[in-house]
Formats: structure tokens, C-alpha cells, sequence
């Protein structure tokens, strides 16, 4: 069977132009954030509030190592984290207000480089390609690609 035709390697590949696209997109607007820390800022400022542990399960991201990006987000001075009153282990989150800056700065370069990472596709292929890769996603451990 040929690389060419082996959705794993197809998907390896994909990802690779997706990060470098990312990374070429934010260094050039000066923003120094990986593709995680993005998703996180992005799930943040969707659900205010939200705990670590369901941050870390919205965006398909280990709930051992979340920490570490919260840690980062935080000293970048883009979120807060506070204790939860009720249940003193967890621990919430809240974009700051230059958390909303950044994000809202940086947002457009990356919605633009999604369909970059897929010029190759018509837009009708890609809005295929995109319900098809959600719905691969959506049977791994019960990630939510709506999130």
C-alpha cells in the first residue's frame, strides 16, 4: 500500500502543514502561542468559567498536562485561575482583559489560515473534508468536535 493512499500518514502530513502554517501565521503577527494555547484562549472565551479538567476534555488535550498550558496562559497574562468556593480542587478559568486582546488580535490570522491549510480544496470539498474529519474525531474517545 503507498504512503500516498495511508489515511495515517495522509493525516501526519496534514498536520505538519497545519503547524507550520500556524506557527509562520502567529510569528509574523508577533504573537508568540501554540495551536493549544490558541484552542484553550478559544475555549475559555467561549464558556467563562470553565474548570481545567473539562478545558482539558473540550479540547481533546491530556487532563495531566493541561496545567502546564494553564501555567503558561496565565504567566503570558491571558487568563486567570481562581478556586472553585464549593469544590476547593478545581480550579476555573477566565480570559483577562488582555487574554480577549490577544485573542481577538490573532483570531483572524488563523481563520484565515484554515482555509490555507486546504487551498488545494474547492469550498465545497473542504466543508466535506471538514464534517467528514469531525465525524472520524468524534468516535476517539468521545471528543467533542463541537467544542
Amino acid at each position: 500500500m503507498p504512503l500516498s493512499t495511508m489515511p495515517g500518514h495522509l493525516i501526519r502530513r496534514l498536520h505538519q502543514i497545519s503547524t507550520a502554517a500556524f506557527a509562520e501565521g502567529l510569528r509574523r503577527k508577533g504573537v508568540d502561542m501554540t495551536s493549544v494555547q490558541f484552542a484553550a484562549l478559544h475555549t475559555i472565551h467561549g464558556h467563562p468559567g470553565i474548570d481545567q479538567a473539562t478545558l482539558a476534555h473540550m479540547i481533546a488535550y491530556d487532563r495531566a498536562t493541561i496545567g502546564g498550558v494553564v501555567d503558561r496562559l496565565v504567566r503570558k497574562g491571558w487568563i486567570t485561575r481562581y478556586i472553585n468556593k464549593e469544590d476547593r480542587r478545581a480550579r476555573h478559568l477566565s480570559l483577562t482583559d488582555a487574554g480577549i486582546t490577544t485573542l481577538a488580535d490573532v483570531s483572524p490570522v488563523i481563520e484565515t489560515l484554515q482555509t490555507d491549510i486546504l487551498a488545494a480544496l474547492t469550498p465545497d470539498e473542504r466543508a466535506r473534508f471538514i464534517a467528514l474529519a469531525a465525524k472520524a474525531v468524534g468516535n476517539v474517545d468521545g471528543f467533542d468536535p463541537s467544542a
